[in-house]
């Protein structure tokens, strides 16, 4: 590791950077240095703005993608390297704004009925269930489940921006998760990898849900972070106010969940004296899953 890279990391650590941003961070500003083929401490603002323009025009990146290198150069520049923003100023473009594409309650049976393995499919659930981020629910923990009558709710400890906050437990998916405790014989993780040691990784809920999505012959683009946006719209769809979704989302501003007030069908009409809830309370059975790990 050269002196510049724990520098870098060190400062990250110091302010309190989830581990994801620092990997981010790091891997942006390596992916430069190799570009250049030099220490990154040597280059000028005009470096800088060439390599972004050549992420845009030439590797074709995402605005989102290209931001995050310009935000990672910044915090290299100014904070690490202690240059001035009026000295060495690095511009952010303005990222479209897009609408996530929904898969309708139809097309999310199907999904879930797709998962090969019923770890995977049960992982699945959860994350749209309690409308989790998949870093958050491969990180669960079995004492995170609190299934007594009063309570029924999921706690997500540190989730981003490093806040904990706790979200619903749906019936359904309460009676689907002992199943899948006593099956596995959880003790510590909830989604446990094959030595018990660790949980199960992001990469590999990333991919059991493209799987099951090939196998649903599910076309609408999109990655497993679409469940999350599902339990949202659908939430709202069923009369849930949008005050109690960002709590249980844990955005922090409100502005970030109003978004999904375009995403409503502008055909739903949630009918008189339903339980909001039972939207998501009516997750497919499926048959206990049998103690082999992925």
């Amino acid at each position: 590791m050269t002196p510049l890279r724990r520098r870098m990391i060190d400062a990250m650590v110091r302010r309190g950077f989830a581990l994801r941003t620092q990997e981010s961070y790091v891997d942006a500003i390596v992916r430069m240095s190799r570009f250049y083929g030099r220490d990154p401490a040597t280059y000028a603002v005009a470096d800088i703005e060439a390599y972004l323009l050549y992420l845009i025009q030439e590797r074709k990146l995402s605005y989102s993608t290209v931001n995050q290198a310009a935000c990672a150069s910044r915090f290299l520049f100014e904070t690490v390297l202690g240059h001035e923003r009026a000295r060495f100023p690095i511009p952010c473009a303005k990222a479209p704004q897009t609408q996530p594409h929904l898969l309708a309650r139809a097309e999310i049976a199907a999904l879930f009925a797709a998962c090969i393995h019923p770890l995977h499919r049960t992982l699945l659930q959860t994350i749209y269930a309690a409308g989790l981020r998949v870093s958050e629910a491969c990180a669960l923990r079995v004492d995170d489940i609190d299934s007594q009558p009063d309570r029924m709710s999921v706690r997500v400890e540190q989730g981003k921006g490093a806040k904990d906050r706790y979200t619903l437990l749906a019936p359904t998916l309460c009676e689907q998760l002992r199943q899948h405790a006593r099956s596995y014989h959880t003790r510590q993780w909830l989604f446990p990898k094959r030595d018990g040691c660790s949980h199960l990784t992001i990469e590999s809920a990333q991919r059991a849900y493209q799987g099951a999505r090939a196998r649903a012959h599910i076309t609408k683009p999109g990655g497993i972070h679409t469940l999350r946006h599902c339990f949202a719209t659908h939430l709202l769809e069923g009369g849930v106010d949008l005050y109690t979704i960002q709590r249980l989302l844990g955005h922090g501003h409100i502005g970030t969940t109003s978004r999904y007030l375009h995403l409503t069908s502008p055909q739903f009409a949630a009918p008189k004296g339903v339980d909001p809830l039972d939207l998501l309370a009516g997750l497919p059975r499926v048959p206990a899953p049998s103690p082999a790990h992925p």
